[in-house]
Parts: structure tokens; C-alpha cells; sequence
């Protein structure tokens, strides 16, 4: 099933500058999701992120995977209408720069769901390259 953005929107609270996905691709609730980010220079980020050499900041690459990842909690049944809040990050590398251009294709499989909390593992990539990894916990508030 795809989702554009305003369907994203009906899901997670997240709104411009700080929704970093375009499109969901693929979602299994509550297990696996595909989503897309087109990176291009007209993100507010790049006017300071590197003036001369536009490089999109790990920590947003690590916020789209885990906004796609909420995207797959909070579709299912007993989390719809709640918000996934950042509950930890592990095992955060990034290996390639992600720049104008791009086109991130974020994948997050989810580990782990209890009560009130996930465990996902997210991977960015760009051109099927690994860009970006880390293991994102949310808390579902």
C-alpha cells in the first residue's frame, strides 16, 4: 500500500520543515516499512549545512528513518491516534553523504512491540547503497 504525504500526515503529527518523508512505498503494520525521501536544495537545512557543499545532517537521515518507522507503529490498531516519541538511539553509522539530488529510500523493520513501546532497525540508502543505519527505540505516547 502506498501513502502520499497528506495520508502520512493523517498518521504522524510531523509537519514542514520537520517532515522528512515524501511517500510510504511499502508498509506491513506494525513490521516492516519502505519510504521515500527526494532530497533537493531547497531543504531549510542546507543553507547552513555546509554553505559551498549541501550535506543533509546524520541526525535528520536517523529522524526520516524513525518517522517512517512511527508511521508503521502507528498504523496499527492500538496505537492509532497516539504520537511515537524518540525513545533512544543505537548503533547510529553513517557511511556516504547524503546530498541535493539524492533520493533516500528509508527501510525500518520493527524488532520488538509492547505495551506502550517499539524497537525498530532502519537502513537509508541511496542508489541501493547503504548511506545510514541505526536501531531506533519509540515510545508511543
Amino acid at each position: 500500500m502506498k501513502m502520499n504525504t497528506e495520508e502520512i500526515k493523517q498518521i504522524i503529527p510531523h509537519r514542514y520543515p520537520m517532515l522528512l518523508i515524501d511517500t510510504i512505498e511499502e508498509i506491513e503494520e506494525g513490521q516492516r516499512v519502505i519510504a521515500k525521501k527526494n532530497v533537493t536544495i531547497n531543504e531549510h537545512f542546507f543553507q547552513g549545512h555546509f554553505p559551498g557543499e549541501p550535506v543533509m545532517p546524520g541526525v535528520l537521515i536517523v529522524e526520516a528513518m524513525a518517522q517512517a518507522g512511527a508511521v508503521a507503529l502507528l498504523s496499527l490498531e492500538q496505537f492509532k491516534g497516539k504520537t511515537a516519541y524518540f525513545g533512544g538511539i543505537d548503533k547510529a553509522k553513517f557511511r556516504q553523504k547524503v546530498v541535493p539530488g539524492n533520493t533516500l529510500m528509508l527501510e525500518v523493520e520493527i524488532l520488538k512491540v509492547k505495551s506502550s513501546a517499539g524497537i525498530g532497525k532502519g537502513i537509508a540508502r541511496v542508489d541501493g547503497k547503504k548511506v545510514a543505519e541505526a536501531e531506533l527505540t519509540f515510545m508511543i505516547g
